[in-house]
């Protein structure tokens, strides 16, 4: 398979193309601390058909801190043989992997529907673990537990003399040395959505209060309505049809100095120090450059490029991650496009101002019906506009056959012969676009997923005949150097 670096903006292959990756989450969140717990999906060779034929060409394989180093020091090599098999496997289908050391809430040790790090790496100064009343994600608010944890670890607190972000890069440092040469190897995404701590559950405060205050004064919420929603069983989730995407702004702004002090404080320091340990071991993989959680609902991100030594590493990306309020519940049908558009043009202005390649690492959801798929579609154009990839949260067997098929598994260019200047799919018209400029002539074509046999292809205003290889729904249209228009109607 092709290596995948990075230059400017964009991802490259090693001929040159600039591609775009799709696929999904497969995340394990086990967290047991025997060292025999093995890898608990079953990704086999029917799934990765399906999953290629769909136009999947990557997976964000994730595991949990306490699954892959159970005891200090001691990893698991069991599950490591069991992942190793996984990845073997989907590079015989051509699927690339970047591997996603996942939490939620620090660890299970710390708060009940949490995951993450081994009990042992849980500094929580003899506070008990929480219980979720409400809501999974409700530790980070409000779990002191929670925030000690976090605390120790952005503190690099000692654990039998070695501190655990010390513990945390040898481990991401035995994960890189197998899988170093893994020619389908695409990166390393050190920390799922790093949460601030004692200061997250500060800033938690400040926006409920914001939240009431902005609700009160300001002219654009249409108070009259909200009650009348309020009051009508039916209605009550269009509440919060009156925090768009300026409102909700507005009430979030509160929290970016404690977001600005721990990205810059806290967690670009741990990023550079994460490289620098797996860069001993390898050149191979891309970085990659996660947002904390808050920024998920866009308060702005303040991360810096990573460096080693005081030099900027070539190979990094920035992945973000973007949900509605409306995730995580049956109300997903709901789900605003204008608070996710918003909170997604913010992430836009981190990619500039990062100067690097996206990949959204998390987004999307999942609700009862098909009311929530235009939802999908709005986020789906919006990647293509910025020429993101992208993985979706998060694989379910179910997913094959569901509705959401219709919608996710859609045209994009998997790799193309120059600089795309715009690419689009007209989910009405089933037509796709695609706008590039060749600098040189490539003896590789651009190749195209659709997901269907094209009813016509035009290259330049000119209809052309090209194979359709329906295994993998690709399509290859070889040009030479200049502007380049193609069209493919499905």
């Amino acid at each position: 398979m092709d290596k995948i670096t990075v230059q400017g903006m964009n991802f490259l292959d090693e001929h040159g193309r600039e591609r775009i990756f799709t696929g999904m989450n497969i995340v394990d969140k086990g967290n047991f601390g025997d060292g025999k717990y093995t890898f608990s999906f079953k990704i086999d060779d029917e799934l990765l058909t399906k999953y290629k034929a769909l136009g999947f060409n990557i997976i964000r394989l994730g595991f949990s801190w306490g699954a892959m180093e159970p005891a200090p020091g001691k990893y698991n090599d069991v599950f490591l043989d069991e992942i190793e098999k996984i990845v073997d496997r989907c590079a015989r289908h051509g699927i690339y992997i970047f591997f996603d050391s996942h939490q939620d809430c620090y660890s299970n040790f710390c708060h009940n529907t949490a995951s993450g790090a081994p009990e042992w790496a849980c500094l929580i100064d003899g506070l008990k673990p929480t219980t979720a009343k409400l809501v999974w994600a409700e530790g980070y608010f409000i779990s002191k537990t929670v925030h000690r944890a976090f605390d120790s670890f952005w503190d690099n607190r000692e654990y039998k003399g070695k501190g655990l972000q010390d513990y945390y890069a040898d481990m991401w440092a035995h994960v890189a040395e197998r899988f170093k040469d893994k020619s389908n190897l695409f990166g390393f995404d050190y920390f799922n959505e790093p949460y601030p701590g004692k200061a997250g559950g500060k800033l938690f405060k400040q926006m409920i209060g914001n939240l009431v205050k902005v609700t009160l004064k300001d002219r654009r919420v249409k108070k009259g309505q909200m009650i009348k929603d309020a009051l009508q069983k039916d209605r009550r989730v269009h509440v919060l049809d009156q925090y768009p995407g300026d409102v909700f702004n507005d009430i979030i702004s509160v929290g970016e100095p404690i977001i600005k002090e721990f990205d810059t404080k806290r967690y670009t320091p741990f990023l550079n120090r994460m490289t620098k340990a797996l860069r001993r071991v390898t050149q191979n993989g891309i970085v990659f450059v996660d947002n904390c959680y808050y920024s998920n609902l866009g308060i702005p991100c303040h991360n810096e490029p990573i460096t080693v030594d005081g030099k900027r590493e070539a190979q990094q990306c920035f992945s973000p991650h973007g949900y509605d309020l409306m995730v995580d519940t049956p109300a997903y049908e709901y789900a605003s496009d204008s608070r996710v558009g918003a909170l997604f043009e913010e992430h836009r202005r981190t990619q500039k101002r990062l100067n690097m390649p996206c990949l959204v690492g998390e987004w999307g959801g999942d609700a009862p019906g098909t009311k929530w798929l235009p939802h999908v579609g709005f986020l789906l154009n919006t990647f293509a506009k910025n020429k993101w990839s992208h993985t979706y949260w998060h694989f379910n067997y179910n997913h094959f056959e569901a509705p959401l098929m219709d919608v996710l598994s859609r045209p994009y260019p998997r790799a193309v012969t120059g600089v795309i200047d715009e690419y689009k799919y007209d989910m009405q018209a089933k037509e796709f676009s695609l706008n590039f400029t060749q600098e040189k002539d490539f003896d590789l074509p651009s190749v195209i997923y659709v997901k269907s046999k094209p009813k016509k292809i035009t290259l330049n205003g000119e209809e052309i005949e090209c194979e359709f290889k329906e295994a993998t729904g690709d399509i290859e249209i070889k040009t030479k150097a200049g502007e380049h228009e193609i069209k493919v109607q499905l």
